[in-house]
């Protein structure tokens, strides 16, 4: 078994098909299910079941994904550690956030941090939900995430405290004029939300839930970047996070929801070695919390 067997399989799992990942990986789509047949032969497990032009995990497969990409992240880690002797000079950097924590704090964090390290390139994934942030760092496609709190118990956690959810208006609504507007008050507005599962509607629909009300959401869509023109074009109000709710442009008014809507958030990263553009990241994010653990210091 060698690393670029092991790279092929991640490859397939992440592309989907053999030609697909052998075009990621590099080489010709052959020289890949060679590759991939050599160490099914040498494990004396099918890795994938082959469905048409896809192929899909087999059980075994599901059981060797996860290790397969920790040791193609720790052999990265240990490369990197070497070139951070002489200065992180290089590497790559992968994050997950949620779509509503990238713009802020996340955005002024890789910009701090490329003009500190301008050698290292940053990925930033943009799941939908918390679960799916604490997914990619937990099997190892990501090294940081950034999302809500609780995260799952095999996760380090750096909490970063809470982050309120206000209600934008257009200048037509019956609450525009308002600062604060009770839950039963939101509720008989038209609602522009994204889909249910998403992470600030899930926030929002507690909070209704909690009222004891049901608000009409009159339009359901997909597009964060739709949710403040449709408000400014009258089509409803809309639940964002403070800092991006603050940054919205057009005749609107925030409004604080009443009871107050909160949701904790934080950083998430996996147990055991750091790569150094990892601990470089989180020491300028969070320097006086990068190196705890659960809120205890190591």
């Amino acid at each position: 078994m060698d690393l670029r067997q092991l790279e092929y399989v991640v490859a397939v799992v992440d592309h989907g098909t053999f030609t697909r990942a052998a075009d990621a990986a590099h080489v010709t789509q052959p020289s890949l299910s060679q590759g991939i047949r050599s160490l099914e032969a040498e494990l004396g497990v099918d890795l994938f079941h082959r469905v048409g032009r896809r192929a899909v995990l087999s059980a075994a497969g599901q059981a060797f994904v996860g290790p397969a990409r920790q040791a193609l992240r720790d052999t990265r880690t240990a490369r990197e550690a070497a070139l951070a002797v002489r200065g992180l000079t290089a590497g790559r950097l992968e994050i997950a956030t949620l779509p509503t924590l990238a713009v802020d704090p996340l955005a002024a964090w890789v910009g701090a941090f490329r003009v500190a390290y301008p050698g290292v390139d940053v990925a930033v994934s943009e799941p939908e939900d918390a679960a799916s942030v604490h997914r990619l760092v937990g099997d190892g496609r990501c090294e940081i995430g950034l999302a809500e709190l609780p995260a799952p118990p095999e996760l380090e956690v750096v909490p970063l405290g809470s982050q309120r959810i206000v209600a934008i208006a257009p200048a037509s609504a019956g609450v525009a004029g308002a600062k604060r507007a009770s839950m039963a008050a939101l509720a008989a507005l038209p609602v522009v939300s994204t889909p249910p599962g998403t992470s600030t509607r899930n926030v929002v629909d507690a909070a209704f839930a909690r009222a004891g009300v049901t608000p009409r959401v009159a339009v359901e869509t997909t597009s964060r970047e739709a949710l403040v023109p449709l408000v400014v074009a009258g089509a409803g109000i809309a639940f964002l996070p403070f800092p991006v709710a603050r940054a919205a442009s057009g005749p609107v008014r925030l409004v604080e929801p009443d009871p107050p809507i909160h949701r904790s958030i934080g950083l998430v990263y996996r147990r055991g070695a750091a790569s150094p553009a990892q601990s470089a990241f989180l020491a300028l994010a969070v320097p006086r919390r990068a190196a705890s653990r659960r809120g205890t210091p190591h």
